[in-house]
């Protein structure tokens, strides 16, 4: 099944991605500025906004590239080629336009699922 404002988003990886978001410590402001502007990691951890638990870059590094590998989010190019900064995608917008405030925190169970699918993909 396709869904009808991007179709080329199947149903199956719009919830997945957005199991993610509900999963993961960054907040609705990271994903807005991100869709505003391009942003590494080192901004991103020096902006409390954009969290809710403290990062490191590492850290933040490895849900970015998470998300790249969702369809949330993509690495930012210039001139020179790919950069550290990253951008919302359109699938990004719009899982981001499903919630009208904050986005809802998962359940410890979910998170749990989540993690386990992030870590070990095949199981």
């Amino acid at each position: 099944m396709q869904s009808s404002s991007n179709p080329s988003c199947s149903s199956h990886s719009l919830a997945r991605a957005a199991e993610a978001l509900r999963c993961l410590p960054l907040r609705r402001f990271f994903y807005e500025l991100a869709a505003a502007e391009p942003l590494s990691s080192q901004q991103v951890c020096a902006n409390a906004s954009c969290y809710q638990n403290p990062l490191t870059t590492d850290a933040a590094e490895d849900i970015f590239c998470w998300l790249i590998k969702l369809g949330v989010l993509r690495r930012e190019v210039d001139g020179q080629g790919l950069t550290h900064r990253v951008r919302l995608t359109p699938m990004g917008t719009q899982l981001l336009n499903q919630w009208p405030a904050e986005i809802p925190s998962a359940t410890k169970l979910r998170r749990l699922r989540h993690w386990v699918r992030r870590h070990w993909p095949r199981l």
